[in-house]
């Protein structure tokens, strides 16, 4: 729920040079009727340029992304209004999808929200800017500014909104179910908000990260040898979802991506592993899947954004969150919230 994004190339994103992420999902919503099906295009994007932000600490980075500003496509359920993107909405590089609204980073480091505001999630605070990563959670927002400082706003029923003091040096964000985590440029984690399952309790051992996703209630931590730490969902009745049971012998991992209560994971070799719930096939992962660069796990479904710019779906269907568009493609960046999914498209 992870920008519920996941990134599948860690370091800090800078706005010219912003490296592609998925936002992971929320608590599902209800239902609403799925639309049309429709099918993905495949079309070849150009290279992209390359570049390295320069950082300290722990956490290594690999090349950047630059990304073009594009515009956003949403699909999936409409009941807030969180698939309704507004009219005008331009020069887009990432997009995060909650429980039932959706956000959306300009090039410019303007922030805009539409969907559901019953927390205040989809009121952008006035004046906020500078800000190079989103994270939606299932009803507020988490920004990572340009100055590695955190701004957070929209429901704060579980402290999850009041960031910790002094919380500086941040290279990413992610949102949850009712808590958050930052990445600092130390390679450690800190977390903050709902604890009922022991989400924000971070291991006193866990260092070298570098990619974090919180997912409804456990959290999960990429390391730089290419491992995967798991924490939290210690409730009994959930523990059939096995969220925090990382698959023995994972490795070679650059990128997750924490759901309801499903994990994605893809790899060097650009295939992904999933483990979790499976109730409506979130974690069956299609055969001769390949080539993917970032994940995206959802309520109960799951997206992956392949290397030549399309993006294949798979899991639940209730609300029309893994039909995709017709002619969905050249596509630089994919979020999957409770029901629906955004992606950003840029060219013709």
């Amino acid at each position: 729920m992870t920008r519920g994004r996941f990134l599948a190339r860690p370091g800090r994103i800078v706005l010219g040079a912003v490296v592609i992420a998925a936002v992971g999902g929320c608590s599902p919503s209800s239902a609403t009727p799925a639309p049309t099906s429709g099918s993905s295009g495949i079309t070849t994007v150009a290279p992209f340029a390359t570049g390295t932000p320069a950082l300290s600490g722990g956490a290594t980075p690999t090349a950047a992304i630059t990304l073009p500003a594009g515009t956003v496509v949403a699909w999936g359920d409409n009941g807030s209004g969180q698939t309704s993107v507004p009219s005008g909405l331009a020069g887009v590089v990432e997009v995060a999808a909650g429980d039932e609204f959706s956000v959306a980073l300009r090039s410019d480091g303007t922030v805009a929200a539409w969907g559901d505001n019953a927390a205040g999630q989809t009121s952008v605070p006035a004046g906020l800017a500078g800000v190079e990563q989103i994270s939606a959670g299932s009803g507020f927002v988490v920004a990572l500014k340009s100055d590695g400082t955190v701004a957070a706003w929209g429901d704060n029923t579980s402290g999850e909104t009041t960031v910790p003091g002094g919380l500086s040096d941040v290279l990413e964000v992610s949102a949850g179910g009712q808590h958050a985590l930052a990445l600092k440029s130390d390679g450690t984690v800190v977390a903050w908000g709902g604890d009922a399952n022991g989400e924000t309790e971070v291991p006193t051992d866990l260092a070298n990260v570098t990619h974090v996703s919180a997912g409804y209630d456990f959290s999960l931590a990429m390391l730089e040898d290419g491992t995967v730490r798991a924490w939290g969902d210690r409730n009994p009745t959930d523990a059939s979802s096995g969220v925090v049971r990382v698959p023995a012998g994972l490795a070679g991992v650059i990128g997750v991506s924490a759901g309801f209560y499903h994990d994605l994971a893809v790899k060097s070799d650009g295939t992904v592993v999933s483990w979790g719930a499976n109730e409506s096939g979130q974690s069956t992962v299609p055969a001769g899947l390949g080539e993917v660069d970032v994940v995206a796990a959802g309520g109960n479904f799951s997206l992956a954004l392949r290397a030549d710019g399309s993006v294949v779906a798979w899991g639940g269907n209730d609300s029309g969150q893994t039909l995709l568009p017709a002619g969905l493609a050249k596509v630089i960046s994919i979020d999957a919230g409770g029901s629906h999914a955004l992606a950003v498209v840029v060219g013709p």
